[in-house]
This record gives structure tokens, C-alpha cells and sequence, in this order.
């Protein structure tokens, strides 16, 4: 009750949800991302689990055993075999897509989403070959979608910090750079298997094999080991020099090598070979000179610096390592 002759007006603020929402740790339904998952038995997984704040809408996955975990994980997701259907039915429900099945259906998928304007995160390497790269890369460029590789080896801050290094001059003008893994951990140098075997009925072959030419199923190339076949994948260096070589190529404004040559354990046309050393010779770019950078993999190692101390490991993680050489210091 209010006695005061002076009239009393009151002021009533409307503050949109999605500002104090957000500002309190809650976003509303209504404002999260739809995201739809492809290839989600192994890594597609992980990378979901890191987007599971927004709204989990559909997973889609050629072998329906692997892929069991994570439909556990979003029961009320709708489940395809086919990401083609996925797309023609739910494509007004999505705004998003993950992609992390095998590297050879990366583009075909991808370049589908971008053109029905759908934001793209792909699993590294980006594509099966150089042109499906560049496919995507006009292709994100003219629909303006917002895109992202998942190349986790690059995002950490050390790779910052080694930059930094390489650009402040700290070991001096660098004219080489070596890189090594341990992979493959998975088949590689193998002819084509010639047994042949059923696929299970928890997995669709005609839809894993893809844009790649017919071969009959065989336990040898899933879930995992697609990776050195050439059909499916790319090899140890295509599967992790994404990771150890970024860094060289962005601190050193590397574009394209004037000349590659190579030297392998035993070839053939199905898989890489066990192992290998790849010599790339970069030019002169920016006022930076010419650069040798190598890559070995299989368990080839480049030459150990004097000045690392005795005992101190090459291969101090599970996945590689990488040797700047300048003209001050390592």
C-alpha cells in the first residue's frame, strides 16, 4: 500500500533467454545446434561426446555392432545406415554434420552437406586425394559454412609455442625439418586378401565400400584397418603427418614442393608399404630459404642429435615426433 500522493511507475526489463541463458551455463533448446553424426563407431564417438551440449539429432553408420556404444549414448537420435537418406529425410532438422568414417567417403559427404548449407567438422586427413581437397575448399568458400577439420595434433597450445619459436628466430634460419611416426599399428604391405568372407548382418558392405571399386568383405579391412589401404585410406603419412607436419607447414609458410622423392620397404597397388622416408624440397617463399623437410614412418628414424642427452627418447608419445634444425640451435 502506498500513501504517497507522488504517482509510482515501474520499469520492467525484458532480457532475452539466450542472454542470461548463457550467461548462467543454460542454453535453451531451442538455440543449440542440430547435429547429425557419420562414421560414429570410433572417433566420430569421441567428437560427438565433446558436442553432446548440443542437440544429438541423428547417427548414421554402415556397421550398426561398432556403432552400438554410441546409439547408447543418444537414444532419442534417429539411426541410418545410409547418409544419403539421412540427409533427404532430416535435412531441414540439421544444421550440422560430423563426419568421421573411413578417409575415402569424406568428400562425397561433406560436399553434400556444404551444399545444403549445413556447417561441416570432418575428421582428418580432410580427403582421400588432392583434388577432393580442393572440391571442398571452394566449395566451403562459396556456400560460407562454417567448416573445421578435426586435426586435434594441431590445436593444442605447444604447437603455438613452437611457432612462435620458429618465427621469433630463436634456433636461427632452418633449412631442415625431419618428422617421424610410429604408425602404421595397423596392416600394411599386404596384397589383397584373396579368401573371401560374409559380411556380418550388423554391417552393410555395399554402403562402406562406397566410391571405391567393388571388392568382396573381408574382416581384415574393418573397423579400424581400412587405414592402409589404399582404396579406403592413406597410408601412415597421410594419417598422421596431417598432425606432425602442421605445425612445420604453418610456421614456415610452406605451399607446394618443388620436388618429392621417396624410399620404401616392398610396394604394391593395394597398401602402403610398412615403411618409408619421403624428402620434400620447398623454395625460397616470403624471404624464408629453401627448406628439406623428411618424413619417415614405419619405424624409420632420422639421425639423433648430438646434442639430445643420453637417454632423453625421440618418440617420447605414442604417435611421432618432429626435429627443427637451424642454424643456432635444434
Amino acid at each position: 500500500k502506498h500513501n504517497s500522493p507522488v504517482p509510482v511507475s515501474f520499469c520492467i526489463t525484458i532480457i532475452p533467454s539466450h542472454v542470461m541463458g548463457k550467461a548462467l551455463g543454460h542454453v535453451a533448446p531451442s538455440d543449440k545446434l542440430n547435429i547429425a553424426g557419420v562414421g560414429i563407431g570410433g572417433k566420430g564417438r569421441v567428437n560427438l561426446r565433446a558436442m553432446s551440449s548440443e542437440n544429438i539429432v541423428a547417427l548414421c553408420d554402415v556397421d550398426w555392432k561398432y556403432a552400438q556404444a554410441c546409439f547408447n549414448d543418444y537414444p532419442a537420435a534417429k539411426r541410418y545406415w545410409d547418409w544419403r537418406i539421412m540427409l533427404e529425410e532430416m535435412g531441414d532438422d540439421i544444421d550440422a554434420i560430423m563426419i568421421a568414417t573411413s578417409d575415402h567417403t569424406h568428400a562425397a559427404i561433406a560436399a553434400t552437406a556444404i551444399k545444403m548449407g549445413k556447417h561441416v567438422y570432418c575428421q582428418k586427413p580432410l580427403t582421400h586425394s588432392v583434388y577432393e581437397s580442393r572440391l571442398l575448399t571452394n566449395l566451403a568458400r562459396e556456400y560460407k559454412v562454417a567448416t573445421q577439420m578435426g586435426n586435434q595434433g594441431n590445436s593444442a597450445p605447444e604447437a603455438r609455442t613452437v611457432e612462435e619459436w620458429i618465427q621469433a628466430g630463436e634456433i636461427g634460419e632452418v633449412k631442415e625439418v625431419h618428422a617421424w611416426t610410429n604408425r602404421p599399428i595397423w596392416p600394411q604391405g599386404l596384397e589383397r586378401p584373396k579368401e573371401v568372407m560374409t559380411a556380418p548382418d550388423t554391417m552393410n558392405w555395399d554402403l562402406f565400400i562406397g566410391p571405391a571399386p567393388m571388392r568382396p568383405f573381408h574382416e581384415i579391412y574393418t573397423p579400424w584397418n581400412w587405414r592402409g589401404w589404399w582404396d579406403f585410406g592413406t597410408g601412415a603419412l597421410g594419417d598422421m603427418a596431417i598432425h606432425i607436419l602442421n605445425p612445420v607447414f604453418s610456421s614456415m609458410k610452406l605451399g607446394y614442393p618443388t620436388k618429392v622423392q621417396g624410399s620404401s620397404t616392398l610396394v604394391n597397388t593395394e597398401s602402403a608399404p610398412q615403411a618409408q622416408r619421403v624428402e620434400y624440397t620447398f623454395p625460397e617463399r616470403e624471404g624464408l630459404p629453401e627448406v628439406k623437410v623428411s618424413w619417415y614412418d614405419g619405424g624409420m628414424m632420422p639421425p639423433r642429435p648430438v646434442e639430445l642427452a643420453d637417454g632423453e627418447p625421440m618418440m617420447q608419445d605414442e604417435m611421432g615426433g618432429c626435429l627443427f634444425v637451424g642454424s643456432k640451435d635444434k
